[in-house]
C-alpha cells in the first residue's frame, strides 16, 4: 500500500470535490478524507489526499489550474 499525503483542505465539500475531480482528470489518484465533526458538521475540514509519488504534480495543478473566486 502506498502512502498518501494531504495536498488540499477546505471547509466546503464542493471545493474538495472539484479539486479531487480535476486531479483525477489529470490521472492522479485522489481521495477525500472527511474530518468534519459528525455531530455539528461545522467544525473540521475535508482533506484531499494523493499518493506520495504524485504530491508535487498535484500541488502544481492545484496552484496553477484551480482558482476559486470569492463572491
Amino acid at each position: 500500500m502506498s502512502k498518501w499525503s494531504k495536498v488540499y483542505e477546505s471547509k466546503e465539500p464542493y471545493r474538495a470535490e472539484i479539486v479531487k475531480d480535476i486531479l483525477e482528470q489529470k490521472e492522479i489518484n485522489a481521495i477525500i478524507i472527511n474530518k468534519k465533526d459528525s455531530a455539528y458538521y461545522i467544525f473540521g475540514m475535508l482533506e484531499v489526499h494523493v499518493e506520495a509519488k504524485a504530491v508535487l504534480n498535484a500541488l502544481k495543478i492545484i496552484e496553477n489550474d484551480i482558482k476559486f473566486e470569492e463572491v
